[in-house]
């Protein structure tokens, strides 16, 4: 039995201790929102938070999420007027769109740990995460003004 927090909720489930925690979120518990990419860990695209950090979950065994809180894009859009979401959106940060779950989940991580990342820092941060689109400026855009408005509210 794996147990762990998945968006504030406590989840139990009898799974393989190897299945990729993406398949777990997406084919068992029905959260698309986290997307399939490279499968490889490579691209971002499969990006969750664990215990806030983010982690490619195409590549983490659910049995390392034991005791420990997730949150998923789905999570992040239970809160009203979360400040990456909303910033997300305000800055037409995304094109095609399916990297940017995986996009908002790291620029959330990155703004959990640096209340004031430099384009530098969010560049390095960011580079866990490709966008075939290109859409990186309107991304470097938004997490600043993600961040003006969550230190605003500090």
């Amino acid at each position: 039995m794996i147990e762990f927090k998945l968006n504030g909720n406590i989840v139990r489930l009898e799974v393989s201790p190897d299945m990729p925690l993406l398949w777990v979120l997406r084919d068992i518990l029905g959260l698309t929102g986290t997307k399939y990419g490279c499968g490889e860990g490579l691209c971002g695209a499969c990006n969750v938070l664990l215990n806030d950090k983010a982690v490619h979950s195409c590549v983490t065994p659910v049995s390392r999420v034991q005791g420990m809180n997730v949150t998923t894009i789905e999570g992040l859009a239970a809160v009203e007027n979360h400040p990456v979401l909303s910033a997300w959106i305000e800055e037409e940060a995304p094109e095609c769109g399916y990297c940017q779950p995986g996009q908002i989940i790291s620029a959330t991580a990155l703004l959990a740990e640096n209340h004031s990342p430099t384009d530098s820092d969010i560049d390095e941060a960011m580079s866990q995460n490709l966008c075939r689109c290109g859409t990186y400026r309107r991304i470097r855009r938004a997490i600043h003004r993600a961040r003006a408005r969550m230190n605003k509210e500090r």
